[in-house]
């Protein structure tokens, strides 16, 4: 088995590169998105549009990166933010300000929104939902979104560690995400590989993000 790392480890890397490094957090955000993309791209199947799935905080703010990226790649892309823009956290704020000044960024949705705007045809779907802090089981509307995900025929790529996925224990958090492919940063996470990690990770990537 491949290095793994514990929730805390990962947290204490992120830490660690802004406060002793001096990166700065958003420049973290930006290497992970755009690792995220790279792997987008070998995943794509068929024409239809790449449909990123974000929440508020962090996690959320990686794929709203890869949506920057997938876009100068020449992609049809559809950001969907799924909480209050007001809930956005400071990196995720100033990269959906530079989505929206380029008209790509997507406006607030319920759960409502949420399936009706869900492209039957699309080519890929990125869960950015939640990411490793999550412990606590998913509730509505976040579980009926986890649903729309899993039940589409477009292949979901996650940023991180599945959503819903426990990065520690492995378990699956009442709803998660399962994912053909989970592009996690550092290392993969401990959970990725008990309890119900491998049902839900599908092929783990490993990418660097400017720390070690």
């Amino acid at each position: 088995m491949a290095k793994t790392i514990s929730v805390k480890q990962a947290q204490k890397f992120d830490q660690d590169a802004q406060k002793k490094l001096g990166i700065p957090s958003v420049i973290l955000m930006e290497n992970a998105g755009r690792g995220v993309a790279e792997e987008a791209l070998r995943l794509i199947k068929g024409s239809g549009p790449v449909v990123i799935v974000c929440g508020t905080g962090n996690n959320g703010g990686d794929g709203l990166v890869a949506a920057r990226h997938l876009l100068n790649a020449g992609l049809r892309v559809e950001v969907m933010i799924v909480g209050k823009l007001s809930k956005l956290k400071p990196d995720p704020k100033t990269n959906y300000a530079i989505l929206k000044r380029i008209g790509a960024a997507g406006p607030a949705c319920r759960q409502a929104g949420f399936t009706r705007r869900l492209p039957q045809r699309a080519s890929l779907i990125i869960d950015a939902l939640f990411g490793l802090g999550l412990n606590a089981d998913i509730r509505e509307p976040y579980a009926s979104i986890i649903d729309r995900i899993n039940d589409h025929k477009a292949p979901v790529l996650s940023v991180d560690v599945p959503s819903g996925l426990d990065a520690d224990t492995g378990r699956r958090l009442g709803r998660a995400v399962k994912a053909k492919r989970t592009v996690t940063f550092v290392a993969a996470k401990k959970g990725f590989f008990k309890s119900d990690g491998p049902k839900y990770c599908g092929r783990i990537v490993v990418r660097d993000i400017g720390i070690v």
